[in-house]
């Protein structure tokens, strides 16, 4: 199965706006009894909820969009994402005026933001696809359709790949959005008031369905790319356990460094040699990532994911050709917080900032020039040839690298530090980062601290939507000892009230649903 797989194969079988609001009309004239029927039928099922993470609709960039209420080219999981994650802190802040972003950019939203209800609902649209596959592929099912026990076999594993997705939109709404509507298959849609689950319960839930599903899917990198695997359920625990303090309250450092250890001593993947390659056009070559959200200049067109993060990231005196497209969006530029993490630019192969033309400081957020910007993801090949690229819309062909080895690295090295695993080993595995950055140019540190992890993330995963949930787990988010650039709206940053911690629930949801309680603050 190769990279373009889940769009060649993605069919519709239901559109869903949200947990509680779902158009069960079936598409090109198909009812679920006779796609569901035909085995061969089940891959093209889990395609569409795999290209829910990077598609936006049925129609390419624009027409039939998935969910209502927001701009459709703004609606792709991946994009939202980035803006929830990302914008918020001291890794970019965006130019443009459209509604949601300037909030996002200091910090003052509302239950009302655009971005908010788009992640909101995005979110809840991927469980409900996968609670109706997860529900059509029971055992008992199956027995009804008289399928073999092959194809049995076979549709388990998909299943389980829908529990696994569902545990990652559920992940995203708990670290999101804390308490939330609680759906699953045993639920029949419309039936009922989605009921709310409150975020340590949550936490539990997304836990036991890992537990259960790590090993019922295919091993490492015998599963077809941009499928998950064994890996990124493991993965997706050690992220889980690493941010336990947060979700329940508890030290999970134990268990986050235990299945750091299970990924890295099961030897499926490598660190890329080169660590611009896994932001390229042909990253698909990468032993490095984990799990892919799949992108592809020709058949999976959207305004959204790394097509938003290329192009919007071009601007000023920057060639849009050096990208590998024909035009630069001119949003997306980085603080001089981040770019000073950077002590040695000249050696780390990580800075791969633009700064021809720009201030490295932002007195103006709406100004392009102001703030270095960050070419990190190009639709260029490691030969120097461009991507896949619709030469009218300038879609890309690069791949959203979701998981990778680097931060199983530096997930165990946290750990370590906070009590769960070997110092020693997480000093070493920060090195193995710094000596790709450096090219073993003497970059290797000779201790480490949590501070040095922290801001060691920041230079790897920089703009990989991790930045706003580890300020949180390092108490920095809110708080007045460490701002940036418009933090609360002020020109120099300041403190926040710590609800921002969270994000709030969708005005409408709460409208809608009696048992949802808005979070503190909002």
């Amino acid at each position: 199965m190769n990279k373009y797989i889940l769009f060649t194969l993605s069919l519709m079988l239901l559109t869903a706006v949200s947990c509680h609001k779902l158009d069960q009309n079936p598409k090109y004239g198909l009812s679920s009894e006779v796609v569901y029927s035909n085995p061969s039928n089940y891959i093209k099922v889990l395609a569409k909820i795999y290209s829910g993470i990077s598609l936006t609709g049925n129609q390419g960039p624009a027409g039939s969009g998935d969910i209502a209420g927001i701009d459709e080219g703004f609606s792709s999981y991946i994009r939202i994402l980035y803006n929830l994650q990302v914008l918020p802190t001291d890794e970019a802040v965006c130019g443009w005026p459209d509604v949601g972003i300037p909030e996002l950019n200091t910090m003052t939203w509302s239950a009302e933001n655009s971005f908010v209800k788009g992640m909101y609902y995005r979110i809840y649209y991927q469980i409900t696809l996968a609670n109706e596959f997860i529900r059509e592929t029971s055992d008992e099912k199956m027995e009804e359709r008289k399928f073999t026990e092959a194809q049995k076999q076979e549709i388990r594993v998909f299943r389980n790949e829908a529990r696994f997705l569902r545990a990652l939109s559920y992940y995203h709404a708990m670290d999101l959005f804390g308490n939330v509507p609680f759906v699953t298959e045993s639920d029949q849609v419309g039936t009922f008031i989605p009921k709310r689950i409150v975020r340590a319960d949550l936490y539990r839930y997304i836990e036991s369905e890992l537990l259960d599903v790590e090993d019922k899917l295919l091993i490492g990198r015998s599963a077809p790319y941009g499928r998950a695997n064994n890996v990124a359920v493991q993965f997706l625990l050690a992220k889980l356990y690493l941010n336990a303090s947060v979700y329940i309250g508890e030290n999970k450092s134990v268990e986050c460094a235990q299945f750091c250890t299970k990924i890295i001593e099961a030897n499926h993947y490598r660190l890329d040699e080169k660590y611009a390659h896994l932001f390229l056009a042909d990253n698909h070559l990468s032993d490095e990532i984990i799990f892919p959200i799949v992108f592809d200049g020709m058949y999976s067109q959207t305004w959204g994911g790394t097509t938003f993060l290329v192009c919007a990231s071009i601007g000023g005196g920057m060639s849009a050709r050096a990208s590998g497209v024909n035009s630069g969006w001119a949003g997306l530029r980085v603080t001089p917080q981040l770019v000073d993490l950077f002590t040695d630019s000249a050696l780390d192969g990580r800075y791969l900032f633009y700064t021809r033309g720009q201030s490295k400081e932002i007195t103006s957020i709406s100004t392009f020039r102001e703030g270095f910007a960050l070419p990190k993801f190009k639709n260029k090949k490691r030969d120097g040839t461009n991507g896949i690229n619709d030469a009218k819309t300038a879609h890309v062909d690069v791949d959203y690298p979701m998981f990778r080895l680097a931060d199983v690295y530096l997930m165990y090295a946290e750990a370590a530090l906070r009590g769960g695993g070997n110092i020693g080993t997480g000093l070493e595995y920060v090195n193995r980062l710094r000596e790709r950055a450096y090219g073993n140019r003497n970059g290797n540190l000779s201790s480490i601290s949590l501070q040095d992890i922290l801001d060691e993330r920041a230079r790897e995963l920089k703009w990989e939507c991790t930045r706003r949930t580890d300020l949180i787990r390092f108490g920095l988010f809110t708080e007045s000892t460490y701002v940036w650039p418009f933090k609360g709206g002020s020109p120099a940053g300041q403190g926040v009230s710590p609800h921002l911690n969270l994000y709030p629930i969708p005005t409408t949801d709460l409208v809608i649903n009696a048992n949802l309680i808005q979070n503190p603050g909002y």
